[in-house]
């Protein structure tokens, strides 16, 4: 998500509510009829409490790869917990018009983002490390690649919201200008 949002700045006078719990946060995106806004967003990400209770139905890790767990989905937003181990990390990818937003619930993410010309393809724009409770957001287009870092020694759980809802993304390699499409599977079987 390249654009980092500072929560303390910019969202404290949007909402003059106290603080959500996850079960009312999950009511405001399953009402919602049009997609809300990155900055809708973002405030409620920021404003949540989120308990272990809240997120055990949504947490499981699994070996060689992240697990996606889906929260929530309708035609304007979707939410998902993602589950890392040390070392894993998306392909690079955008979202392929969709806006989205991260909460760093427990863990440190790293974010690489780059760049994509026709002529030289995609290339490397920077990076950054995001610690927990960081919430972090991304307008189209943005190319990024996510993971939890093989140093951290340390599991990742993240919190994704996006609108409208992920579908197929366009996948990227350093390097080339190739674009390939992939598919996010919320229902892995192994």
């Amino acid at each position: 998500m390249s654009t980092q949002i500072n929560t303390e700045e910019n969202f404290a006078a949007q909402l003059n509510e106290d603080s959500l719990t996850f079960g009312q946060l999950v009511e405001w995106l399953q009402s919602q009829t049009t997609p809300p806004s990155i900055e809708e967003i973002t405030a409620r990400l920021t404003q949540v409490q989120i308990t272990s209770t809240d997120l055990q139905p949504y947490l499981g890790f699994k070996e060689g790869n992240y697990w996606r767990h889906r929260v929530c989905r309708n035609q304007s937003v979707e939410m998902l917990v993602i589950c890392w181990r040390p070392g894993q990390k998306t392909p690079i990818h955008d979202h392929n018009g969709s806006h989205g937003v991260v909460r760093v619930q427990e863990g440190l993410m790293w974010e690489t983002m780059f760049t994509y010309e026709d002529a030289q393809g995609l290339r490397y724009k920077s990076g950054r490390e995001c610690p927990t409770s960081e919430v972090t957001g991304a307008a189209e287009p943005d190319i990024h690649q996510l993971g939890n870092p093989d140093v951290s020694g340390q599991d990742l759980i993240t919190i994704h919201v996006y609108a409208p809802p992920l579908g197929v993304l366009k996948t990227y390699k350093v390097g080339s200008a190739n674009v390939d499409l992939y598919t996010p599977n919320d229902f892995p079987t192994d």
